[in-house]
């Protein structure tokens, strides 16, 4: 039997090779040295700042820890293993005073109280769209922390998206998507992890179960209701082989999984586009003025 996701292997020699020049030209080029990015633990996180460390020197990258008060120590830990490893210098800054104050005063859960059948499908819709507020302002918190430290440091903040999540939609705008560069958001999830494991990105950061860390016990499959591998095989029919949702599903892909991707592909596209301008003049930041690195010279 084929397997699905065999048509989005990767030359990982070759993605390397491409993205380590990437950031070592699009950092330079506009005058810095030195890269920072938020390291979480996680996958996408340890490839950037692995890469990172190939293209700009160990010395030259920055690790920013921003944990909450419910993330899950493991998180820190293997944050703290792949720095020592790649030898990158850290900063450990707690956003719980940025947060609890917002989140109690605006966000905070209503007291308990016995609920009727009728109620409890309202509730737990309430009880969802709060949990969305809570990581939302976290992961912005973490945007501010992270582009505060930018400044300190005068770095250049690097990002960690992939194309899965860009695509899903599957991230907090202004928030873990506000970076300079995107070194991944042109890999699938699944090419995440197989340029991982050629740059030697510990085993236990690629096996884990991926989670944005948002709340206890929270992953990202749970939240998405479908894996990444799934995602991954539909997304490429769709986006790279240009084909009808129903020509996927006719090639055995599970209906409802990709009638709801196609609905976050389409919801999410204003998170993958600038803010649209009102064009009023003949030359519009944007659309006629397209800035050459060049101009002005």
């Amino acid at each position: 039997m084929i397997n699905p996701l065999d048509a989005l292997q990767i030359n990982t020699d070759l993605a390397r090779k491409m993205i380590v020049a990437f950031i070592r030209e699009e950092i330079t080029r506009v005058g810095f040295t030195r890269g920072i990015l938020g390291l979480s633990g996680g996958i996408d996180s340890a490839l950037v700042a692995s890469l990172a460390v190939e293209a700009l020197g160990a010395d030259n990258v920055i690790g920013a820890l921003m944990p909450y008060r419910t993330s899950n120590p493991a998180s820190r830990a293997d944050a703290e293993l792949l720095a020592r490893q790649l030898g990158i210098a850290t900063r450990v800054i707690e956003i719980t005073p940025l947060v609890e104050p917002y989140l109690d005063q605006y966000v905070s859960a209503h007291p308990e109280r016995t609920l009727s059948d009728s109620d409890r499908s309202e509730e737990e819709s309430k009880r969802k769209s709060k949990e969305r507020r809570r990581g939302n302002v976290m992961a912005r918190a973490r945007m501010i922390v992270l582009y505060d430290q930018s400044e300190a440091f005068r770095a250049l903040v690097i990002g960690t998206s992939n194309k899965t999540e860009a695509l899903l939609g599957y991230t907090t705008q202004f928030g873990d998507n506000a970076a300079a560069i995107h070194p991944l958001a042109d890999l699938y999830k699944c090419q995440v992890r197989q340029l991982a494991r050629a740059l030697n990105v510990p085993d236990a950061i690629i096996a884990k179960a991926p989670s944005a860390d948002l709340w206890q016990g929270q992953t990202d499959e749970g939240e998405l209701g479908f894996t990444y591998d799934d995602a991954d095989a539909i997304l490429y029919r769709l986006v790279d082989e240009r084909r009808h949702a129903d020509d996927v599903i006719a090639l055995g892909f599970d209906a409802r999984i990709v009638h709801r991707i196609v609905a976050l592909v389409q919801r999410n596209q204003f998170k993958r586009v600038l803010p649209p301008v009102a064009k009023i003049s003949a030359r519009t930041v944007g659309a006629d003025f397209l800035y050459n690195r060049d101009w002005g010279k």
